[in-house]
């Protein structure tokens, strides 16, 4: 919570991903191997919240339609009936990770229908591929795609600023994107389908947090920051006119165009020596307010200001809350409310300590009130309630001393937004939450409003680890910024993450595969230890003592019966133990660095991998001999697992495309090991409980088969693949980790980097849907169809279909058919290609779905218009079957 931690944790994220960046895939010739899809239901293990939310824009035209963007995690979209937000990019696949990471959102007032992402991870290496933006005309329910010919910066510093991209209001066919990197300010003219450079902006940004940063993140020209449109100065369906954009330039900060982007001057008289990190215009009065901070954000921050410019006069008027004098923080989270003209919000976003600050004024900035303030230091009155009841790990088990608080107002508060319908309603992004409010106004009349998190299903960890003992809690996670948690109920949010000691970010963990009450994790931690143990399944803590030297967390592995463990941190060289950490011993004959696992049977018995060369030790870990086998991943980006219940079966994933990539197998503890030929790549190994009659473990895999990027299941050893994720549901970067669940027969949890733990559930009750044989016959027999509308709003839906073989035989093959009873007409699918004639509409299966067994389902989804009524269906039919509506 306090601003070392928030810094030292994303810039560890952002070391820890480009370490683990998934590396850019050749064109590979697919693997001849069978494919099937088996029918699962995803969804994330609740933890509410947990990273950085830049950005929140709401619509102008429709009342709760509002969006909300995060730095590695997708974007978002508001569902009023249950308040909750569904995630809009989850099908973005592996290759294309990078676009999880969104600088900017853009909410067309025309047509709300109509929605648009910037999108990018990182302006330098780390990130291989270019920018994009992202077009919807249905909500965000499904995308189109223009590549630019930069790169964008979703986490890089600077990120809170905005918008960067806007639609204007009087013609929404035009847009316009501040770009980073000195690339300048572009527009498209056609919905942003095509994009090109502003070639008469005179201004490209020269503002870098840190000139020196030889990476190319801090050192980046943060660019072009936002635009800002001036509504009362176009009519519809013409250009609006006056436009004005933000610049990354401590000395030029805004400019204006008054003729539609044909010109642009420098706005005189601006103040100097600040940025503008947002730039909010009130046309009911002719105001354009911005928020000043002397740095980029979201971090830094020591001084800043606010203004009001009148649009009219050319009046520049400090507003500020404070006295320049007396911040310590800069400005950035800025709105107005558009029901009470003259009602003006912004944050101090980098007050860190003790505490952000709110401001509020009703009188244009003439004067403000405050969130908080001192009544005798250190003694605070708030104007808020706060009531975290519903994420309550956002006290950070903290019992601060005042005038510091639990749980925190907030910190990196860049993103504030007051409802253009309702004055009552605030939401404004945190570090670590979305936080909002229903009763602001009582603000004014001296009460005190309520604020709680407004963010479930907004789902925003980076995984690093994960672990489903044979017993206790289902699930324990190592995760960025926030630790991780032991889940004992998925579909509920823990009542606190790891403390005792509190990591910043929990890089590794294991459990004692025939003593699960007993855990070790290890973390980043800013001064501390740097690993903990738990003998009461992950419930409660204690500080292990670190060797000489270790700076970082690392890998760590617990000998089966938990009387030993092996470490192998950031800082010093592999260590062994015995006990629960009071003191370490350097382990030998294995390089520093190495990841270290355990065998699951011999207690013993202890594995690490280094550079292409396999080691193991036999006696607790205190020495180690390397393997003479050969052909294995030359580079570190590995990871390995040992199978339970079987002393010396291991399985070895990693790679790169410029060596050895795939999946490894051994079962005589690393001395030699065998490559599967049907797997090209792989980066994740894990598994579960076996499937009814199966005498192995099923396996899990983030892998390219068949060349195919997905999750994978096998129910025989790797001798067949199912992949058990559709294009709809890839998440980005899953490679970190993967394990399915010991106790529930296709249950899964995989990691993301910014989505959060999703598990899946599987459809097969436990005898397996793995490849059937290619003869069985097309489908005869029994079916039933679930139609479900899981959104809808004027003119357009979205609907979701699962279709069940109930009879005795395999399908290899099948097409649904069924009649719309209003009209309606499918615009896009996924899933499923699907063709229709007037009412009637055929979906058929796609090649990787096709097989279906008895008793198992696929499930497909599509987008559609309606108009007047949107009725279901009140038949479907298999070839001659009639399939019944459950």
């Amino acid at each position: 919570m306090r601003r070392t931690r928030i810094l030292t944790a994303v810039l560890a994220l952002a070391a820890g991903l480009l370490a683990g960046t998934p590396p850019a895939l050749a064109a590979d010739s697919p693997a001849k191997v069978s494919l099937a899809a088996d029918t699962y239901t995803w969804k994330n293990a609740r933890i509410d919240g947990g990273g950085f939310v830049p950005g929140i824009v709401f619509n102008r035209k429709e009342k709760n339609l509002a969006y909300a963007r995060t730095d590695i995690g997708g974007a978002y979209r508001w569902q009023q009936s249950t308040k909750t937000w569904t995630p809009l990019l989850d099908s973005v696949g592996w290759d294309d990770w990078g676009h999880t990471g969104v600088v900017s959102l853009a909410s067309d007032s025309v047509d709300p229908n109509r929605v648009y992402a910037a999108v990018g991870t990182y302006t330098n290496s780390w990130d291989p591929k270019n920018g994009a933006v992202m077009r919807s005309s249905n909500r965000g329910a499904s995308w189109q795609k223009t590549d630019l010919p930069f790169k964008l910066g979703g986490n890089m510093p600077g990120r809170g600023m905005g918008e960067r991209l806007a639609v204007d209001p009087n013609r929404n066919s035009v847009l316009y994107l501040g770009a980073p990197s000195g690339k300048g300010l572009w527009r498209s003219t056609d919905s942003g389908v095509t994009w090109a450079q502003v070639a008469n902006f005179p201004n490209v940004g020269n503002y870098q947090q840190d000139p020196g940063d030889t990476s190319g993140y801090a050192s980046d020209n943060q660019g072009i920051v936002w635009v800002t449109f001036d509504e009362s100065t176009g009519t519809s369906g013409n250009a609006t006119k006056t436009v004005y954009v933000g610049v990354a330039d401590l000395q030029n900060s805004v400019y204006r165009s008054t003729d539609a982007g044909a010109t642009w001057t420098r706005l005189a008289g601006q103040p100097t020596g600040y940025l503008a990190h947002k730039g909010v215009l009130d046309a009911a009065n002719g105001y354009l307010y911005l928020s000043y901070s002397d740095k980029g954000g979201p971090y830094d921050g020591g001084k800043g200001q606010v203004w009001r410019y009148a649009t009219a006069t050319g009046t520049w008027t400090n507003i500020s809350p404070v006295a320049e004098a007396d911040t310590y923080y800069g400005f950035s989270g800025l709105t107005v409310d558009r029901q009470k003209p003259g009602t003006v919000m912004a944050t101090a976003y980098s007050s860190w300590w003790p505490d952000t600050q709110i401001f509020r004024s009703t009188d244009s900035g003439a004067t403000w009130t405050r969130a908080w303030d001192y009544t005798s230091y250190p003694n605070r009155a708030n104007r808020y309630t706060m009531d975290v009841s519903s994420s309550p790990w956002l006290t950070w088990g903290a019992n601060p001393s005042p005038p510091e608080q639990a749980p925190k107002l907030g910190w990196m508060t860049e993103s504030l937004e007051i409802d253009p319908f309702d004055s009552n309603r605030m939401m404004y992004g945190t570090g670590a939450t979305l936080y909002g409010t229903e009763n602001l106004t009582t603000w004014d009349s001296g009460g005190q409003f309520a604020i709680r998190p407004m963010v479930q299903g907004l789902e925003e960890t980076a995984v690093n680890d994960l672990a489903s003992p044979p017993s206790g809690a289902p699930l324990l996670s190592a995760l960025g910024d926030i630790g991780g948690f032991r889940h004992t109920d998925l579909t509920k949010v823990p009542s606190m993450m790891f403390t005792s000691p509190n990591f910043t970010t929990t890089t590794s963990l294991d459990f004692a595969e025939t003593n699960p009450n007993t855990v070790v994790r290890a973390g980043n931690l800013d001064s501390g230890p740097h690993i903990a143990f738990s003998t009461d399944n992950g419930a409660n803590w204690f500080a292990g003592s670190d060797p000489s030297g270790v700076s970082g967390g690392g890998t760590v592995a617990a000998a089966s019966d938990g009387s030993r463990f092996v470490w192998s941190p950031d800082g010093a060289g592999v260590q062994y133990t015995t006990g629960f950490g009071s003191s370490w011993s350097a382990s030998s004959g294995i390089p520093a660095g190495a990841v270290v696992e355990s065998d699951r049977v011999d207690a013993k018995t202890f594995y690490g991998f280094k550079s292409g060369t396999f080691y193991v030790s036999s006696d607790g870990g205190a020495t180690f001999t390397a393997s003479a086998a050969t052909g294995l991943p030359a580079g570190d980006s590995v990871r390995f697992k040992a199978l339970p219940g079987a002393k010396g079966d291991v399985w070895l994933a990693g790679g790169a495309t410029d060596g050895a990539y795939g999946l490894w197998h051994s079962t005589d503890g690393g001395t030699s090991w065998t490559k599967l030929s049907n797997v090209d790549q792989a980066d994740a190994i894990g598994f579960g409980k076996a499937a009814t009659g199966a005498s192995y473990q099923t396996l899990y895999t983030s892998a390219k088969i068949g060349g195919v990027r997905g999750i994978f299941r096998s129910t025989d050893k790797g001798a067949s693949w199912t992949r058990i994720n559709d294009d709809a549901h890839q998440w980005g970067w899953t490679g970190a980790a993967i394990t399915g669940d010991p106790r529930v027969y296709g249950r899964v949890y995989v990691s993301t980097n910014g989505r959060g733990v999703i598990y899946g559930d599987s459809s097969d009750t436990g005898g397996g849907t793995d490849p059937t044989d290619p003869t069985d016959p097309t489908p005869t027999g029994a079916c039933a169809v679930t139609y479900k509308v899981t959104n809808q709003w004027s003119g357009g839906f979205q609907a979701d279909v699962r279709l069940t073989n109930t009879g005795a035989g395999a399908w290899t093959g099948w097409a649904l058919g069924w009649t719309f009873p209003n009209g309606q007409t499918v615009s896009q699918a996924w899933n499923a290609e699907t063709a229709q004639s007037g009412a009637t509409v055929t979906a058929k299966n796609v090649n990787w779905n096709a097989n279906v067994a008895a008793g198992s389902s696929v499930s497909f989804g599509f987008t559609g218009s309606w108009s007047g009524t949107n009725g279901r269906p009140t038949a479907f039919k298999v070839g001659d079957q009639n399939c019944p509506i459950t």
